[in-house]
């Protein structure tokens, strides 16, 4: 056997800013002007979430007069490439097509960039498409929502649904640059700018205690989506996400332990019953609320604790139970059919991060599935949901 190691060092930059588009905003430009020749200007493919457009109209103009200003260094091809976002186009195969597509007919090269502009969603759809056109296109993210711009969108995740499961067709690919305009948050209806609230807590309990005391310092003002202290925890959520991809020593989750999905194998599973009726926001609220009580359940967390993080939960607006929990299937709850899904996509031994203190986190390879039912009854008695007799 010839064995050698092939040492890698990526940059994982994350860039903050209000009006990304505006002439006088160099933030893009130098990011590309850096890595430019000498005088030379780099070809830039725009991908453009249709929802993004549609609640921003005057971004078009306003990106095709950035691109004039600054032709010395960003080549724009053509008009930006408006795709569907949201979770169903990760369900269509067909606009992954379209990104190669227009690869192909602007010839895009390694050496140029692709610009993606949306939500979470939107960002794994481009990012796949981008990592994987000519084994990998240079691509700079500027995610559009509060929970693109404090998790998924600063990770370096892709990936599609396919088999009708989440994310099962995908890649680790470490983008040239995010970008994070903040001025985005603006347009957000307030469903969609509450989600990212929902991670910041997460990522809190697992490794930032004084990042959870200025949450729930600021709950009330959270809960109101107050622009200063909203743009602290988005700042602060991807600042957690991104020290915690670079430093944890697997960057690209070879192992089985996922601590940044506190809360997902019961969200994942609940989007999907739904039909993503439930945001994914939404979705994990509900799965950290089930995992903080089982930890009750077991003696591995304190009741006041617990209740302090549920009430902070609902302090910012989110709501602990759904409907769709009691969805059963020969009679057992559909939900827990995640816990083998979530197995399954991280390959291995199930392994599930539960907190045991503020900013602490512990992994566990089996859950004891009556404790599993006696939260979800906890959680339903405290919701005040009469309980059901099926």
């Amino acid at each position: 056997m010839i064995q050698r190691p092939i040492p890698i060092t990526f940059q994982h930059r994350v860039a903050f800013t209000h009006g990304a588009f505006d002439v006088k905003n160099h933030t893009l430009r130098d990011l590309v002007a850096d890595a430019c020749e000498l005088g030379g200007a780099s070809k830039v493919l725009v991908l453009l979430d249709e929802g993004v457009a549609e609640s921003n109209p005057e971004l078009e103009d306003q990106i095709s007069r950035y691109f004039e200003k600054h032709a010395d260094t960003l080549n724009l091809v053509g008009p930006p490439l408006k795709l569907p976002g949201g979770e169903p186009c990760k369900n269509n195969w067909s606009l992954v097509e379209k990104i190669w597509q227009a690869v192909e007919f602007h010839k895009v090269c390694r050496h140029s960039y692709i610009v993606a502009i949306g939500g979470g969603a939107f960002l794994d759809l481009a990012g796949f498409g981008a990592s994987t056109a000519h084994r990998g296109i240079r691509l700079i993210r500027m995610p559009t929502t509060t929970l693109s711009q404090g998790d998924g969108g600063v990770g370096v995740k892709n990936g599609v649904n396919f088999f009708n499961k989440k994310n099962w067709v995908g890649n680790f690919s470490v983008p040239f640059a995010i970008v994070n305009d903040l001025d985005f948050i603006s347009s957000l209806p307030p469903r969609a700018c509450r989600d990212g609230i929902i991670e910041a807590i997460k990522v809190s309990l697992i490794r930032d205690r004084s990042f959870y005391e200025f949450i729930l310092e600021h709950a009330t003002s959270l809960g109101r989506l107050e622009k200063h202290p909203l743009e602290m925890t988005i700042r602060r959520s991807a600042e957690n996400h991104v020290d915690h991809i670079a430093t944890s020593g697997d960057p690209f989750e070879y192992g089985s332990a996922r601590p940044l999905d506190f809360g997902h194998w019961v969200a994942h599973k609940l989007e999907q019953i739904s039909n993503f009726q439930v945001s994914h926001g939404e979705a994990v609220a509900i799965g950290m609320a089930v995992d903080i009580l089982y930890s009750v359940e077991i003696g591995l967390l304190d009741k006041t604790t617990a209740e302090e993080i549920l009430t902070l939960i609902e302090t910012v607006g989110f709501s602990i139970w759904s409907p769709f929990l009691e969805e059963k299937e020969r009679g057992r709850p559909v939900v827990l059919a995640g816990l083998e899904e979530f197995r399954e996509h991280l390959g291995g031994k199930l392994t599930i991060t539960l907190v045991p203190a503020i900013g602490e986190k512990v992994e566990v390879n089996e859950m004891d599935e009556a404790a599993i039912l006696r939260a979800m009854t906890a959680l339903q008695n405290r919701a005040g949901v009469p309980l059901s007799k099926a």
